[in-house]
């Protein structure tokens, strides 16, 4: 069996689109979400480009496969004088949970934020999201703030 040193995180490159679209939509689909087929290539395009710099993405690699995404913005913030990086979607397919990949990849952008002088990164996730809350619980803060939007 590998072990999950094995795991390889990397930034996501143009050649990824059909595995990464295949993890994106598992994601949405996790979410009870779905969006125009357009969005997907907009998106992609973005995050895929290391000339874009309002936002990334890294993949997982674990035995030769595409197993993890995370995509993130970063953007100004009227409390820094630096950037945030919003990590917007974290997602391990079910064939590697329990290998530390979602670890990976949140440390991954931990990295990313300092190398790029970004005063934090954050996310949100749904308060029902158990499993991944106990990651979260670890390697983040939990703040009071609730979402709102229209």
């Amino acid at each position: 069996m590998s072990q999950p040193q094995d795991v390889v995180i990397r930034p996501l490159t143009p050649a990824d689109r059909e595995d990464w679209e295949t993890l994106w939509r598992a994601y949405l689909d996790f979410y009870q979400s779905g969006l125009d087929p357009a969005q997907f290539d907009y998106t992609f395009q973005r995050l895929s480009q290391p000339d874009y710099a309002s936002m990334f993405g890294y993949v997982a690699e674990y035995e030769g496969k595409l197993v993890g995404l995370v995509n993130c913005i970063n953007h100004d913030h009227g409390w820094h004088m630096q950037q945030v990086v919003y990590l917007q979607d974290l997602y391990v397919d079910d064939s590697a949970r329990k290998l530390g990949i979602g670890q990976k990849l949140i440390e991954a952008v931990y990295a990313y934020a300092d190398q790029h002088d970004k005063a934090n990164v954050y996310w949100t996730t749904k308060t029902s999201n158990h499993t991944a809350r106990k990651l979260y619980d670890r390697i983040g803060t939990l703040t009071e703030f609730i979402k709102y939007q229209r």
